[in-house]
Formats: C-alpha cells, sequence, structure tokens
C-alpha cells in the first residue's frame, strides 16, 4: 500500500494526540415527550352507517324518541370533519399506503436531505440516519420512530455541518462530513469522539467504511483513499495521487473530457470486496479503483446521455444510470464497458439510485417519487405508482439486511421497507 507522496495528495494527516468527547447516550426526556418530536401514522376511521326505519303508525313517538331520532338524521346528514392530531396527520392519512414500503415522518426541518443510514450489526434495532444541516437521527426500535441526538464535539465549531455518510463494524462506527470533520465510537454509539484531521486534506470527505478494528477506509471526493489501523490518528494514502493528477498527466489517455481534468467526483459507490466506481462531476465518463492498484482508471460512458449514478448488482456486475430516467446494465459480471438498456417506467423523470435486495430483487428511485422494483434481476422494471404522490426526490436505496430497507430523500423523506 502505497504512502500518499507530499508532492501529490499533500497529506497532512500527521500523528496527533486524541482528543476525545463523548456525547450523552440519548436525548434529554424532555425532548422526547415533546410534541412533534414523533409522529404517529394516523388512520381514518370508517363512518359509522346509520339505518332508518320508518315510525310505526300505531306507536306514537315520545319526546326522548323523538330528540334521538332527529340527532342521528342530523349525523348522518353532516359531512365527516377529521381534526389534524400531530403534524397534519389527517393530511398524511390522505396519501395512498405504499404496497411495499411505508413512511416514517421524522423530526426534522423541512428541507432536510437524507444522506446516509447504518444500523449496528450487533443490534439490528440501534441505527442512526444522517443528512444536511447537521443532522443526525437515532433509533432504538429498528427505524420506526427516530429522535434527534446531540453529539456536543460536533458543536463545538459554529458550523453547520452536512454528515456524509456512516458505517459500522460490529460496536465500532464512523461518521464523515463537510466541512471536514470525523467522528468515531467504539460502545455502538453510545458515545462519540471527534478525531482531528488535517486542514490540506484534498477535496471533502465523502465516504467512509469500517474494515475491521479499529480500521477504516475514508475517500474524498478528489479520489484520495486513506485506510486506518488504530482509530483514526494515522492514516496512509492507498493512492498514489488525486484524481485530477492521474488524468492530466495522462493525456493521451483516450478519455473524452479527461485532459485538464479539474472536476470531482459526482457520485462514488464501493463493492462489499472493497471496488469502487465514480462518476465524473460532469457525467462524461467513468472511473473505478480495487484495492491494490496505484492509480484510479478512467473509462469511457458507453451511452450517448451523460451519467447520473453508477453502482455494483449483487452478482458483481455494475448498473448505469444517465440523465433522462435510462437504466443499463452491464453484460456479465465483473468489470465490463459493455453495457445493454434496460427499459424502464421512468415517465421522464431522473433515476438517482439503485438498491439490490437480493441478485433477483431489486430497487430503483428517483426524482418526483419515482419506485421502481425488479424480481428478475433487472430484466424488467415494475412501478410502484403509489409513491407518485411523494413530493420528493428520492436519492438513496439501501438494505440493511433481506428485510430492513429505507430509501432517503429531500425534505426529510424516509420510507422503510414492509416486504
Amino acid at each position: 500500500m502505497a504512502t500518499l507522496r507530499l508532492t501529490d495528495l499533500n497529506p497532512i494527516l500527521l500523528d496527533s494526540s486524541p482528543r476525545r468527547s463523548s456525547s450523552s447516550s440519548s436525548s434529554s426526556s424532555a425532548a422526547a415527550r415533546s410534541p412533534g418530536r414523533h409522529h404517529r401514522r394516523s388512520r381514518l376511521v370508517p363512518r359509522s352507517s346509520f339505518r332508518s326505519s320508518s315510525p310505526s303508525s300505531s306507536s306514537p313517538k315520545n319526546r326522548r324518541e323523538f330528540i334521538v331520532d332527529t340527532a342521528a338524521a342530523a349525523a348522518a346528514a353532516a359531512p365527516l370533519v377529521l381534526t389534524p392530531l400531530v403534524g397534519g396527520a389527517a393530511a398524511r392519512a390522505e396519501e395512498p399506503a405504499l404496497s411495499e414500503w411505508e413512511r416514517v415522518y421524522l423530526p426534522v426541518d423541512p428541507g432536510v436531505v437524507l444522506l446516509d443510514i447504518a444500523f449496528v450489526p450487533d443490534d439490528l434495532s440501534h441505527g442512526f440516519l444522517l443528512g444536511t444541516r447537521q443532522t443526525i437521527l437515532e433509533t432504538k426500535d429498528g427505524g420506526l420512530t427516530w429522535f434527534p441526538r446531540s453529539i456536543p464535539s460536533a458543536e463545538d465549531e459554529d458550523f453547520n455541518y452536512r454528515f456524509n455518510s456512516i458505517s459500522f463494524k460490529g460496536k465500532e462506527g464512523w461518521i464523515v462530513g463537510k466541512p471536514a470533520i470525523l467522528l468515531h465510537t467504539s460502545d455502538a454509539g453510545e458515545s462519540w469522539e471527534r478525531i482531528p484531521l488535517s486542514a490540506e486534506l484534498p477535496g471533502d470527505i465523502v465516504y467512509i467504511e469500517a474494515t475491521g478494528e479499529k480500521s477504516a477506509e475514508m475517500v474524498t471526493n478528489q479520489g484520495a483513499i486513506y485506510v486506518t489501523s488504530n482509530r483514526g490518528y494515522n492514516w496512509k494514502a492507498a493512492v498514489q495521487e488525486t484524481v485530477s493528477a492521474t488524468l492530466n498527466r495522462t493525456v493521451s489517455s483516450g478519455i473524452s473530457g479527461a485532459s485538464y481534468y479539474t472536476g470531482t467526483f459526482n457520485t462514488l459507490n464501493r463493492s462489499p470486496d472493497g471496488r469502487y466506481v465514480a462518476v465524473s462531476s460532469r457525467g462524461n465518463f467513468y472511473l473505478t479503483w480495487e484495492p491494490g492498484q496505484p492509480y484510479w482508471q478512467p473509462h469511457n460512458r458507453a451511452v450517448a446521455r451523460r451519467i447520473q449514478n453508477m453502482g455494483w448488482r449483487a452478482d458483481g456486475g455494475l448498473w448505469l444510470l444517465v440523465r433522462g430516467g435510462g437504466l443499463y446494465l452491464s453484460k456479465g459480471t465483473g468489470l465490463t464497458e459493455e453495457f445493454e438498456e434496460v427499459p424502464v417506467q421512468s415517465r421522464g423523470f431522473g433515476i438517482l439510485d439503485v438498491g439490490y435486495r437480493s441478485k433477483d430483487e431489486a430497487w430503483a428511485a428517483g426524482g418526483s417519487g419515482i419506485l421502481l422494483r425488479t424480481t428478475n434481476g433487472g430484466k424488467s422494471w415494475t412501478r410502484d405508482k403509489a409513491a407518485d404522490n411523494i413530493a420528493a426526490n428520492l436519492y438513496s436505496v439501501k438494505f440493511i439486511t433481506d428485510d430492513k430497507g429505507f430509501v432517503l430523500g429531500n425534505d426529510g423523506v424516509l420510507l422503510r421497507y414492509l416486504g
């Protein structure tokens, strides 16, 4: 594994003494009890049916019977009025139920974009949800309800952090965000410490993966990959230079749009065996890297439209999304530049992410509540029309296990897989 050169990535991730600061293990009981923190799903109660019978001519009504009949008739004629219970429950009840998913309402401000979610492997009821505007939410019931989590070490400075990525391995977990921040826990998130980072880190940290005890892998949007084996106090570079340096050095690489490249990654996805695929900021080519390679490998896009996102299928192949709603699958498994388009009912809206539940079943999500499903490995897709009325863009599909999955979107939209 190469050590990052000062002339390339300028690493100043030097040895630093640990500065530990712990957060409280849970939010205050007062916050948990405050109205609007937790929203219950409301249900419409069917209106009771009223049966009227003609009065018998032989039995005149007394005063009590007359009053009862009059009140019943008025109730039957009056329109049904629903009073909002918590946070507009009546309005939410009008949303059609999803066939495979349900919406989980979160205690977040409008405009928050959810970015990543992870659960503690030893306790799948305990998880964390990240987003913009310094959003960290915690659940103790598998994702049914969420409450804000305060981490004092992430609030010491006057920054509005965007938390990009979270990962757990056993009880050890990591969180990264922008501006550059790195949080670490060794007790399943009960307490977090802030690990110092270099001010000259090349690019913004967009991804982190817990790889073992005290070990992690961190990636920036300029293609720098760092690994640590001592809880983040020292880092080594896994690549010898940034993507910009690689492409500008190899002008004759034959990659369209790669000459004098100064952009960043638009998206980045990691396979279970440690391989990466990333899309350039303009979507005109993509790059791959696997452990042991000194540089990122650029590839021309195999389609006419610009690439929106790419990732790994459950069988080891690649999926590719283009702007305008197109979906492509690579031929065979492994790394290849040959792709075939798959017809999808995207209605012209962009598809933003694909998440595999198994080798055969996967879900794709995108703009304006687009939600698609395949049960044959991606050969054909059907649209879940009930999701069309969700007024949000769905950015990420993540399956924690076969029966635990989530879709993350903007405006605090979170969908939970029902199966």
